[in-house]
């Protein structure tokens, strides 16, 4: 056992964590950015309608088997058959992934025809085959990262995840700007950025297994007395649950995948244009990553505490992290969605060129609210180790979502699919809060909190609206111009930020000794202290 595994390096290492987590989760956020420049919008539908086969392997493995078989390396009693005991569950999980993966590449590369015929584009199938490799790495990237955590060895972990998503996202925008200044194909530059997440996976390997030959040492193989069905029963019930709302997210975006191309199409509307519309509406994905990052961070950073006092019999309990947990990722859910959409005509051209279907994208960015409240309270959940409720309602989320673009985007086309992506999600958040109360009988914020919150927003908004016309006076409209979008919108959400977050302080709506349990919270308790020092 590593001698880093007390509370305090614990912790040390769970912050680790969570700062390569933010890195990887704003990387994977705005590599979409310069790589929609580079491809235009029907070049973004391409890639997006193959992105979610990937990631989903991708998050399975890194946030879902690789928890999980920490978690169970970890729980192996210690003793003198403690080696042998984990190295009989390392074993038994490695070739049950190994199987699995093989499995899931045939599936993708042997049915890569059927599933781009299903989605209504077969030239969808040459991405397909290639993303399905990524399924080929998943046990020993997974094996790895579970060894490390489980030791309380995070650094490694932290520096393959930072490592992987830089050599990703490399690869996908060099090689596309090769490829757009030479042959223009965006189907082939769609493959190059498929091929750079395979590329990622094999670069995080290569990293782990450097610090693994170092560290890391397994005595040859003995027999043991344990069952192996109990050992995979677990592992997979784990990493499911683990990484439960991040693949909610993933199978929203493979729904739309299936459905909203071939739906508009199938309903008249020429191929072209509806490539086009669904990479215009697939401009939200990255909008909305960079809205729920604080309530990603916070889920990661807090609930570890939730998970401990939830196991203690005597001291504090879990009752003020659960509260605090909820009401700051509400907090900056909010403050980020309702932001985005007063300023999305400027943020929508400077970022993509073209303002076009803004008032959809000012739709998809309302996901952000529902979003940070499921991200952090199934994440709670988890630490509570109550699962099966949550995972019933994500799955009837993802059948509302499912049945409401089959209804809406015939009428409505991308529009609807947007309706029905904040319909589910907003349905789901509420259940989950109905279903914590229920279970801790607390109450997750009083109702000074909503009000505050509420004259918080008022603020912003009033705040951006006025300065918008102030630079109006001086300068003409955007009319489509991009670097007069860019002045705009980076005044206004500076404005608007300043304003919402002053406002915050003043009204104290999180104490100061809670934005310090807050990732990267100090400099926002000091500004509290300084605007409310006459107190």
């Amino acid at each position: 056992m590593s001698s880093n595994f007390g509370m305090k390096g614990y912790m040390k290492g769970a912050l680790l964590l969570t700062v390569a987590a933010i890195i990887v989760k704003i990387l994977s956020a705005v590599y979409r950015i310069p790589f929609q420049n580079l491809v235009g919008d029907q070049g973004f539908y391409v890639y997006q309608q193959v992105y979610p086969f990937i990631s989903f392997f991708v998050v399975w493995t890194s946030g879902g088997f690789a928890v999980a078989i920490s978690k169970m390396l970890a729980d192996v009693n210690m003793g003198k058959d403690s080696i042998q005991k984990k190295h009989f569950v390392s074993r038994t999980i490695f070739t049950y992934l190994t199987l699995l993966s093989f499995v899931f590449f045939a599936f993708l590369f042997f049915g890569a025809e059927w599933l781009a015929n299903l989605m209504g584009d077969g030239n969808l199938a040459l991405l397909i085959k290639s993303g399905s490799f990524v399924a080929l790495f998943m046990p020993i990237l997974a094996l790895m990262k579970g060894i490390f955590q489980s030791r309380g060895e995070m650094a490694p972990v932290a520096y393959a995840q930072v490592f992987e998503q830089a050599i990703r996202v490399a690869i996908i925008l060099i090689g596309t700007f090769i490829i757009m200044k030479t042959t223009e194909s965006l189907y082939v530059a769609g493959n190059i950025a498929v091929l750079g997440t395979v590329f990622g996976e094999i670069a995080g390997i290569i990293l782990l297994y450097i610090f693994l030959k170092r560290k890391i040492f397994f005595p040859k193989f003995q027999k043991s007395t344990l069952k192996k069905w109990p050992i995979i029963k677990e592992v997979t019930f784990l990493s499911i649950s683990v990484s439960m709302s991040s693949l909610l997210i993933l199978c929203l975006q493979l729904i739309d995948s299936f459905s909203i191309y071939s739906l508009m199409v199938d309903h008249g509307m020429d191929e072209t244009m509806a490539q086009v519309q669904k990479g215009i509406y697939d401009r939200g994905q990255p909008l909305v990553q960079l809205g729920i990052v604080i309530a990603s961070s916070l889920s990661l950073a807090i609930v570890p505490l939730v998970a401990h006092h939830m196991k203690k019999n005597e001291g504090r309990s879990a009752t003020p992290f659960i509260q605090l947990t909820y009401r700051s990722s509400l907090l900056f859910g909010v403050a980020a969605s309702l932001g985005l959409i007063t300023v999305m005509p400027y943020v929508n051209t400077m970022l993509f060129k073209t303002n076009a279907l803004s008032n959809v994208l000012m739709i998809i960015v309302l996901q952000i609210i529902p979003l940070s409240i499921i991200l952090t309270l199934t994440a709670i959940l988890q630490g509570m180790g109550k699962l099966k409720i949550p995972a019933f309602i994500i799955l009837g989320a993802l059948v509302v979502k499912g049945v409401g673009n089959l209804i809406l985007v015939p009428r409505m086309d991308v529009l609807g699919a947007s309706i029905a992506s904040d319909t589910s999600l907003y349905l789901c958040a509420i259940l989950l809060i109905v279903y914590i109360k229920k279970l801790t009988n607390i109450q997750l914020a009083k109702i000074q909190f909503y009000i505050k919150l509420f004259t918080a927003c008022i603020a912003m908004i009033l705040s951006i609206l006025l300065a918008d016309q102030f630079l109006n006076v001086f300068t003409k409209s955007i009319s489509g111009a991009r670097i007069e979008a860019v002045l705009f919108g980076i005044c206004l959400i500076s404005i608007g930020a300043f304003v919402f977050l002053t406002v915050v302080g003043k009204t104290r709506l999180l104490a100061e000794k809670e934005w310090f349990l807050i990732p990267f919270g100090r400099r926002m308790a000091v500004y509290q202290l300084w605007l409310n020092k006459r107190k």
